[in-house]
């Protein structure tokens, strides 16, 4: 794996010690056998995690819809691949790769190749953006979301260098980092 990795982060011309020099370690990827449904949207998108960690965002969601909250996933599971698409597709729009580091993990460095990582949403509010720290879906987040094991990975001036993101949500049983050269 180790050796792909490399391979997608130069194809992206993203160097292994850029990513060290914020402390960021790659995150294996969720074998696809372990995922289960989480959530359908609307859309009819579906959203895949760990049995576990769907078990614990389905019981939240219910328990917010209980306190008159509405939650409903944006992102769950993303595969390697999937996030090599993102950064590629952002850099062909011509934006700068510092602009992108700061917004989306590189392959291989995304919490949501756990299978244990969520982005989270609410009702009248856009997706994806800071305003959702203003509202109520976030209130109740911060008060309940540890309880059911999700911590918010990237507060304010957080130490691995990513933009404020208060819609983003890991569940606790997360593997840890993958440890080893990156390149």
């Amino acid at each position: 794996m180790q050796d792909a990795l490399a391979q997608r982060l130069a194809e992206l011309g993203i160097a292994p010690d850029r990513l060290a020099a914020r402390g960021l370690q790659p995150y294996a990827e969720a074998d696809a056998a372990s995922l289960v449904l989480a959530e359908v949207n609307d859309a009819g998108r579906e959203f895949h995690l760990l049995a576990g960690a769907a078990a614990a965002w389905q019981a939240m969601r219910d328990a917010a819809v209980a306190d008159g909250v509405t939650l409903f996933l944006v992102s769950a599971f993303r595969s390697v691949a999937r996030q090599h698409e993102i950064v590629a597709a952002k850099l062909a729009r011509g934006q700068c790769l510092d602009t992108i580091l700061a917004v989306s993990a590189a392959p291989g460095y995304s919490e949501h190749h756990t299978g244990c990582a969520i982005d989270i949403g609410t009702p009248g509010s856009p997706v994806l953006e800071e305003d959702f720290e203003t509202t109520p879906a976030f209130a109740w987040l911060q008060q309940h979301a540890a309880g059911f094991g999700f911590v918010m990975s990237f507060g304010r001036d957080n130490a691995s260098g990513y933009l404020y993101e208060p819609w983003h949500w890991c569940w606790q049983c997360a593997a840890p980092p993958l440890k080893g050269p990156t390149a």
